[in-house]
């Protein structure tokens, strides 16, 4: 898939963010296109509570992996106010769909579950190893694991397989190209960037 990483030529530097919210915008397309290429693949993940699980289990895994390269990249305070912008602001990106497709929940908010499923995860993330090649293979095996266990029962034999082999490595790939894109050159987003963030 084709994602704008790249800013227009400017002499001025980008906050951390502008930085995480340009991130964000590439992080949902990367989810929404894992999500539509499965479907293709007649894996059965209807618009519902099923669909925003699949993705949110698909954002939380990519939000590991940017602030990873963001471990890489940047010192302590830049790293935490990227991931920090990062989350909450693909949290609201979610929850700007979920309301609209699902309307408002009974109780709490939908950014507000997802920031409180990432933190639960994080720990675990954490313990996986992460190189310039990628998340280690246990990283992986989780993630089609938690994956799993969104889909329905006549999918999960072959779930794991699509993610670890097919999903993952393309979604990780497009993540860290636009990680170092973003990353590399001070400038200015083309406008409409974020905005583009369009609803499920």
């Amino acid at each position: 898939m084709r994602i704008k990483s790249r800013w227009h030529k400017s002499d001025q530097p980008k906050s951390m963010p502008q930085i995480a919210s340009a991130m964000a915008f590439i992080v949902w397309r990367v989810a929404q296109n894992a999500l539509k290429r499965m479907r293709n693949e007649q894996y059965d993940i209807d618009p519902g509570p099923q669909y925003f699980a699949f993705l949110g289990e698909l954002l939380i895994f990519l939000i590991q992996i940017a602030d990873r390269i963001a471990y890489q990249r940047l010192d302590a305070a830049q790293r935490r106010e990227f991931t920090t912008a990062l989350a909450f602001r693909v949290a609201e990106i979610l929850d700007d769909n979920q309301s609209e497709l699902l309307g408002s929940p009974q109780a709490g908010s939908y950014q507000g579950r997802f920031i409180a499923l990432l933190n639960e995860l994080a720990s675990d993330y954490a313990g996986f190893e992460y190189t310039d090649a990628g998340p280690d293979f246990a990283c992986l095996r989780y993630l089609g694991n938690r994956v799993m266990e969104t889909m329905v029962q006549k999918d999960r034999p072959w779930v794991i397989d699509q993610i670890m082999e097919i999903e993952a490595p393309e979604a990780i790939a497009t993540v860290q190209k636009g990680m170092h894109n973003l990353l590399d050159v001070p400038c200015n987003l083309s406008s409409g960037l974020d905005q583009e963030c369009s609803r499920t």
